[in-house]
């Protein structure tokens, strides 16, 4: 949810483009305000996935989808910043058979760098005119 604005506009970009967009639950609340940023990491985020199963709903989502965008920016100081959740979609997006793109090249993260690799994901450098 660091990216909910981008996500938005992303979104608004894509759909220009003729394709149906599906973005996580609460985006729009998370990017206007009305969700407590301070409640959405740690113990107090993991329970607001559980108690909305949005782990399970954002998977079902790309299963009927034909693509995923990763919005991969800086964040943390890491550069092309990927994390947890987002790279369980990717993982699922490769098993399931989907496209996968990121929006800029891989992190240099150790511990998934190697696997997002594995699933050759489309990198669009900030392109969306690539998403087809």
């Amino acid at each position: 949810m660091a990216f909910a604005k981008e996500m938005i506009i992303a979104r608004q970009e894509i759909e220009k483009r003729g394709h149906t967009v599906f973005i996580p639950e609460g985006t729009e609340e998370y990017a206007n305000g009305r969700v407590d940023k301070n409640n959405m990491g740690g113990s107090e985020g993991a329970q607001r996935k559980m108690a909305n199963d949005l782990i399970r709903k954002h998977c079902q989502l790309i299963a009927h989808s034909d693509a995923i965008l990763v919005l991969n920016y800086e964040k943390k100081g890491v550069e092309n910043y990927i994390g947890g959740n987002s790279f369980l979609e990717i993982g699922y997006a490769h098993i399931v058979g989907k496209k996968i793109f990121l929006m800029n090249e891989i992190p240099d993260i150790e511990l998934i760098q190697q696997e997002i690799e594995a699933v050759r994901p489309m990198i669009i450098n900030g392109d969306l005119n690539l998403i087809r």
